[in-house]
C-alpha cells in the first residue's frame, strides 16, 4: 500500500478510473430520461434515490469485487462490506440525486480510497460533462472535454475577494445556517445549489470556500482527497477532520480557511 508521502500505487489508480467509468456508463443512460422515478429515503422532508444511483453502486462494487476484493466498501445505497487490506473505497454513486432528478449537471460520481487516517485518493467525476477531478500523493489533475491540467486551489488571502458556495440555502440548523451567513457576510461572491461540482471548483481554482453541514462520509471524503492534494484545506467547523461527515469547511488555502473558521467556530 502507497503511503500518504509516495505515489499512489498504480493498481488503486487504476481502479478507481475503472470504478468511475462503470458509474458513467450505468448513470448516463437515465439522465434526463423522462421514466425515471425516485423513492424518498426520508422519514421527514425528500431524500430521492433512483434507479441511476443503485445501478451505478452495483457497477462499482463489481468492478471492486473483481479487482480489489481484499479492500472494505462504504456506500451510500448498499452500506458497508468488510475487508482484509485495511483500505476502504468510500462509494456515493450520485452526489446531488435532487439535481440529477431536475436535470442538472451538477450532480458527480465520487470515489475515495481512505486508510485508519482517512481519505488519501479521491475522484470527483462529472459524466455528463465528462470532467474528471482527481487528487491523491504525487496526483493532481483534471481531465474533459477542452483537455487536461494539474489542479491548482487560489491564493485567495482575505474573505472579501473570496467566493463562497453551499447547497442548500438553510444550510442546517438554525445555528448552523447563522454561522454560514457570518461568513457570506463577508465574501464578494455566494452561490447555491452545487452539490459535489462545488468542490471540484474549487480544487479547480475557480472558488475559494464551500461550507456544508449534515454530511455523511461518503458526501466529503472523495473532496478532501482531491482539495487536499490541490493545495486547498479541509476540516470540520472546529478545525478538525471531517472525513467522518457533519460539518465541513473547504477552502483554498490556510489563509482563507482560517478567516472562515473564526466565523464558524462558535456554532451551536
Amino acid at each position: 500500500m502507497a503511503g500518504r508521502n509516495s505515489d499512489i500505487d498504480k493498481d488503486l489508480i487504476a481502479t478507481a478510473h475503472a470504478v468511475a467509468g462503470a458509474a458513467r456508463a450505468a448513470i448516463l443512460p437515465w439522465f434526463r430520461r423522462a421514466d425515471l422515478s425516485a423513492a424518498n429515503k426520508a422519514t421527514e422532508g425528500f431524500d430521492p434515490v433512483t434507479q441511476a444511483d443503485r445501478a451505478a453502486e452495483e457497477a462499482m462494487r463489481a468492478v471492486l469485487a473483481k479487482r480489489r476484493p481484499q479492500d472494505a466498501i462504504l456506500g451510500e445505497e448498499f452500506g458497508r462490506s468488510d475487508g482484509s487490506s485495511g483500505l476502504t473505497w468510500v462509494l456515493d454513486p450520485i452526489d446531488g440525486t435532487r439535481a440529477f432528478l431536475s436535470g442538472t449537471p451538477t450532480w458527480g460520481v465520487l470515489i475515495a480510497v481512505s486508510d485508519e487516517s482517512g481519505p488519501f485518493l479521491g475522484i470527483i467525476d462529472q459524466p455528463y460533462t465528462q470532467e474528471r477531478f482527481v487528487g491523491g500523493p504525487g496526483l493532481s489533475e483534471w481531465t474533459g472535454p477542452h483537455g487536461g491540467a494539474p489542479l491548482k486551489t487560489r491564493a485567495t488571502a482575505g474573505l472579501s475577494d473570496a467566493v463562497l458556495f453551499t447547497t442548500f440555502p438553510e444550510v442546517g440548523t438554525a445555528g448552523e445556517g447563522a454561522a454560514f451567513r457570518r461568513v457570506a457576510e463577508q465574501v464578494k461572491l455566494v452561490r447555491y445549489g452545487m452539490d459535489c461540482y462545488a468542490y471540484a471548483l474549487l480544487a479547480a481554482g475557480q472558488i475559494d470556500l464551500v461550507i456544508e453541514a449534515g454530511l455523511q462520509a461518503y458526501d466529503i471524503q472523495a473532496p478532501i482527497a482531491v482539495i487536499e492534494a490541490a493545495g486547498g484545506v479541509v476540516t470540520d467547523w472546529q478545525g478538525r477532520p471531517a472525513h467522518d461527515g457533519g460539518r465541513a469547511l473547504a477552502a483554498a488555502n490556510p489563509l482563507v480557511h482560517a478567516a472562515a473558521l473564526d466565523l464558524l467556530r462558535s456554532t451551536v
